[in-house]
């Protein structure tokens, strides 16, 4: 549950996915206010530059390429944060069902709010750097799709696991609980639902979050105060 880079870096770990076909998903997306990420070319590579040093907006920037089960991503959206495309929230989805246990395609995803534009701290590359707690961007994520009416149901399953300290293929640090949050979509550009239905967590399961949320309360705040403390992540350059 854990995509990598092009150079086979552990990147970032899927903590998203969504039930629903290629159009639902496109649809849902943009009633939530996510917009398609541009494909990286030489202008979009410019055009992102321009953003992020003459501070002007850029809301379909392009993001790099990750890679899962050995394929890169198949869509990519974000959603600005503020004027510039140095700060953004992104998710990057892979089909990996055609049909699911609920009938429909099955997509799995990697969202992260980007803070900074830095460098890599494994290639040297110019990358965007991510806030740790991946966490709050998944259920920004899922708010979003839940205000837009596009959601029948939302569910949990369990992705990496608990994770107090890692870093993802730029050399950042995050944290997470370790479950993926899956949203049911809507069938049908049209369609809207009043009501969302959110399954409960198997009983172990719940604890494990209530506890891992009383764990972060303790100590999230030294965790991200310390994103930036110049400890190199391992296999650092």
């Amino acid at each position: 549950m854990i995509t990598r880079t092009a150079q086979g870096i552990p990147g970032d770990a899927i903590n998203a996915g969504l039930v629903g076909g290629k159009e639902d998903v496109l649809c849902a997306m943009h009633k939530a206010g996510w917009f398609p990420a541009d494909p990286i070319t030489l202008r979009s590579s410019i055009d992102i530059i321009g953003s992020v040093v003459m501070h002007r907006p850029y809301r379909d920037a392009p993001v790099s390429n990750l890679y899962y089960d050995g394929r890169r991503e198949d869509l990519a959206f974000e959603k600005p944060a503020g004027n510039s495309a140095d700060r953004r929230h992104h998710v990057r989805y892979w089909q990996v069902l055609a049909q699911g246990e609920e009938g429909r395609p099955v997509w799995l995803g990697a969202v992260t709010f980007d803070r900074s534009v830095g460098i890599s701290h494994y290639t040297g590359q110019i990358t965007h750097h991510i806030a740790p707690d991946i966490d709050a961007e998944r259920d920004g994520l899922t708010d979003d799709l839940k205000q837009a009416q596009v959601v029948e149901a939302i569910y949990e399953v369990t992705g990496i696991g608990p994770t107090l300290l890692a870093w993802n293929g730029g050399g950042d640090r995050y944290y997470t609980d370790g479950e993926v949050k899956i949203a049911r979509l809507v069938t049908g550009c049209e369609a809207t639902a009043a009501t969302v239905a959110e399954l409960a967590n198997p009983p172990l399961v719940e604890l494990k979050n209530q506890t891992w949320k009383a764990i972060i309360g303790l100590i999230g705040p030294a965790l991200l105060a310390g994103t930036d403390d110049g400890t190199p992540p391992p296999g650092a350059k």
